[in-house]
């Protein structure tokens, strides 16, 4: 729960509108503890502070008791079709059906004419046959905007990692959509 004074809420990350009790969307956060803005630089602040509420850039919900759970990073949806499809649950999905533990696959995205944006696979040896992969997703009755074509599958010779343990991303991006 949020400590006292400090405020937090839920809302459609395009309409800004409320979500209820329960719904996952973008948490905002308001209180005494959220910064006036960044220095000198009026464009970024407005980017995440409106009427005092911080855009997190996280996916979470609130239960009925005000409890947050968050659930992944704005940065790590992509919007296909006018739907927002989560990179963490479709990496997870075609992690099983690597059949390894070993992390092998990570999704981003790319720039798509048609319907905004596309899923890409980046993926080392380990992940098995792009084919297989895609077959298993299908079997798994995922939707299908949630399957990402076989031409967006890209091998790569192993995860790039961050000091941090976390996926470098912004490698990923630019190998991708360089």
């Amino acid at each position: 729960q949020p400590t006292p004074g400090i405020a937090a809420r839920i809302v459609h990350p395009e309409t800004q509108a409320p979500l209820p009790t329960g719904e996952e969307g973008l948490l905002l956060i308001k209180g005494p503890n959220v910064m006036k803005g960044y220095l000198n630089q009026p464009e970024k602040t407005a980017a995440v502070l409106r009427d005092g509420w911080y855009n997190t850039g996280d996916i979470a919900r609130i239960d009925d008791q005000g409890y947050v759970f968050l659930t992944g990073r704005l940065s790590r949806f992509s919007k296909i079709g006018g739907e927002m499809i989560p990179h963490g649950a479709v990496e997870e999905a075609l992690q099983q059906a690597s059949g390894t533990d070993e992390p092998c696959v990570a999704v981003i995205s790319k720039p798509c004419e048609n319907k905004g944006e596309q899923l890409v696979v980046c993926y080392t040896d380990q992940a098995g046959d792009p084919e297989a992969l895609v077959a298993d997703l299908k079997d798994r009755n995922l939707p299908n905007l949630w399957i990402p074509r076989l031409s967006n599958f890209i091998r790569i010779p192993e995860l790039p990692i961050l000091g941090t343990g976390k996926l470098d991303l912004n490698t990923l991006n630019t190998l991708v959509n360089a």
